[in-house]
């Protein structure tokens, strides 16, 4: 029953890629030949279609692959409301902290090549970052830290830097897409840390930094680094910073709940993803397809590599992939996950859920989520635009309905 219209889906996909990027489409097949249940994706469908019709979303886009092939790929519902255009495959969504992991790879490209240590101060790069400060509670002094932040304190989120919608972050003015990534460092520097490197995990902007640090170590802009380094090879013909004036009758409204009933459209931020922004955020500033991110997360999947294009070599994408965390900072994290240095969530223990050791993920702000388990060989992406970003469980209901689906 699904096998058809899969397969439809995935081949008008194919046709309407950029030529350039068709060689790194991954290949379609049917969901039993590559190990999945048929009937629970198409239970996993009518979640989404219910989903709708229910008014908690507007539409989603969500595909598994297994084994190196798509056998699940379903546009649902529509992008906007009020034109009514269709959800496709093809459709473009803010991606928001999914764009972390990209920035990871982009990274540990740079450390491949040499560029920096992981153990190297931060400072030896960005000057500023000698000058910052530790303040211990409200009210109390300045100190210098006990020691200095590393790039493996950004990426692992124990720099002591906060996160973006903090209140202290937010009454400083540290994030602005108006502003360039060197105004970004000079704000975020004059910030107090919340606490020393190295003590705790405290999930924040040091992903943004961390793109500034790509532009210094590869002497390019970053995100002509990620366009000529990652995408083009990957095939990711539509990730990028922004969504141009050709694009934009592809690109998803954000929606949340409506008081008076249904879905109203919510604003996000002061510059729409639809400008161009001066600040090029590693952390949260990418928009991506469902396909896109399908090839890139089995480029995880497969150890750094992807139809014949490698990215990284296999050994850092296990380091990248594993839980990264020293075991007291873990610790006082506490639960089932780790972090990784792809700036993802790990599971370092099997949960009642089904899922395996190893599994990881993350989300996004505006309603996306990727999934990828090494054990089953398998790549879930689910993306819809919605703010709150996870209405009524829609992540967990979905990704245990195709966990079933998993022979």
């Amino acid at each position: 029953m699904i096998r058809l219209p899969v397969l439809i889906v995935v081949i008008a996909v194919l046709a309407a890629a950029p030529a350039g990027s068709r060689e790194q489409e991954l290949r379609s097949a049917s969901p039993e030949a590559i190990g999945l249940a048929p009937a629970p994706l198409a239970e996993a469908t009518a979640l989404l279609r219910q989903y709708v019709a229910d008014g908690k979303i507007a539409g989603a886009v969500a595909a598994v692959a297994r084994k190196g092939a798509v056998g699940y790929l379903e546009a649902v519902g529509v992008q906007d409301l009020q034109t009514k255009a269709p959800m496709t495959p093809r459709s473009l969504f803010r991606i928001y902290s999914m764009a972390k992991p990209v920035t990871a790879v982009a990274v540990m490209m740079l450390h491949e090549a040499g560029k920096f240590q992981l153990d190297d101060p931060v400072a030896k790069y960005l000057p500023e970052f000698a000058e910052v400060k530790v303040v211990d509670a409200p009210g109390a002094a300045p100190r210098a830290p006990l020691r200095a932040i590393t790039v493996e304190d950004l990426l692992l989120h124990t720099s002591g830097l906060s996160h973006r919608t903090s209140d202290l972050y937010r009454t400083l003015g540290v994030r602005s897409r108006a502003d360039t990534l060197p105004t970004f460092i000079a704000k975020i520097t004059r910030a107090p840390l919340m606490e020393d490197p190295h003590t705790r995990f405290r999930y924040s902007e040091a992903t943004t930094v961390l793109g500034r640090l790509v532009e210094i170590w590869s002497a390019t802009p970053f995100d002509q680094f990620l366009q000529t380094r990652l995408f083009t090879p990957l095939g990711m013909a539509d990730t990028t910073f922004w969504v141009a004036p050709p694009q934009r009758d592809r690109l998803a409204t954000v929606y949340g709940p409506n008081p008076a009933g249904g879905l109203t459209p919510v604003e996000i931020e002061a510059v729409p993803f639809t400008e161009r922004p001066a600040l090029l955020e590693g952390a949260v500033g990418l928009v991506s397809t469902v396909p896109d991110y399908v090839r890139f997360s089995q480029m995880l999947l497969e150890g750094g590599s992807l139809g014949g294009v490698r990215v990284l070599k296999a050994e850092t994408v296990a380091r990248m992939t594993a839980n990264g965390l020293p075991p007291a900072v873990q610790t006082a994290r506490g639960g089932t996950m780790g972090w990784a240095l792809a700036n993802v969530n790990v599971l370092i223990e099997p949960g009642a859920s089904g899922a395996n050791r190893g599994e990881y993920g993350w989300d996004g702000t505006a309603g996306t989520i990727f999934w990828v388990d090494p054990v089953k060989q398998t790549v879930i992406v689910l993306m819809t635009q919605s703010s709150p970003a996870n209405p009524d469980s829609l992540r967990q209901r979905f990704k245990a309905i195709v966990q079933r689906a998993v022979v």
